[in-house]
């Protein structure tokens, strides 16, 4: 199993056929909640792992994040899930999104405190010992911070890095967002994260609305997002990048622009 490497793309069933056209694809990631364990992976998806592209399942219910344990049949879905597509990793978030047996229907943000640090812990060694491949977390954008936090954003995530020997799934859409609505620095935080356990990076569009950033998916990489990439890369370029796109979906030669930008800000070759 190779990992993801090069220039990557979300794939949904919208755009299934766009990517399929993409001649230097060399992966995709799919919403595990989205493809039957049991198989065969959906229409197109499987021609693309034919192809020798790399699929990795990315998960948005284990809520690692909860107070409670995560849920076995859930974690069970994503080792499936996995195995289905011969995924050399999967992804998950450090969120919540249930509690009390009540749904939010939403990547809910944690408290950084160290209580919290110990439920994520507990949660992704649960999912560890279930699952055929590793895991890479993604910090999740949030538009305020709990009053009790105890720790700033890269000593929370190194703290449950180290703890738990997990990847790092780093979504720069997301730096962005966060240091915009909280008034920071987003290369503070790039000089302080782990870089070395980057697996792959998540890149996305988004908007300005009633005085703050949002992570739509649905809206176009701002010029901000891409500076931020290439501050990333002259860091520590990641193995991978990944465009995530869930709705609102431009034409063709503007998705490839998009793609291609990643490129470039990122030195990787172009996919289209």
């Amino acid at each position: 199993m190779t990992g993801p490497s090069g220039v990557g793309i979300g794939w949904r069933p919208e755009i299934a056929g766009f990517v399929a056209d993409l001649p230097g694809l060399r992966f995709v990631e799919v919403v595990a909640e989205t493809v039957a364990p049991a198989g065969p992976p959906p229409p197109g998806l499987a021609e693309l792992r034919g192809r020798g592209v790399t699929v990795v399942p990315h998960g948005v219910k284990l809520s690692l994040g909860g107070t409670e344990p995560v849920d076995p049949a859930r974690v069970a879905h994503l080792a499936s899930v996995a195995a289905l597509v011969d995924a050399p990793l999967v992804s998950e978030h450090i969120a919540f999104v249930r509690a009390g047996g009540l749904e939010a229907g939403h990547l809910l943000p944690l408290p950084r405190s160290r209580e919290a640090v110990a439920a994520v812990v507990a949660n992704v060694r649960r999912a560890q010992a279930e699952l055929p491949v590793p895991i890479a977390l993604e910090p999740i954008a949030a538009l305020f911070d709990w009053p009790d936090d105890e720790l700033d954003e890269a000593a929370f995530l190194t703290e449950i890095l180290d703890a738990t020997g997990a990847l790092l799934l780093l979504d720069v859409a997301n730096v962005h967002a966060n240091a915009r609505n909280r008034g920071r620095d987003p290369l503070a935080l790039l000089d302080r994260l782990p870089l070395d356990r980057v697996a792959y990076a998540h890149v996305a569009g988004g908007a300005e609305q009633g005085g703050f950033y949002h992570d739509t998916h649905t809206d176009p990489i701002p010029a901000e997002v891409l500076d931020l990439v290439g501050e990333l890369c002259a860091r520590r370029r990641p193995p991978a990048l990944l465009l995530e796109r869930d709705g609102r979906y431009p034409p063709a030669a503007e998705l490839r622009g998009e793609l291609d930008a990643l490129a470039t800000a990122a030195g990787f070759p172009v996919v289209t």
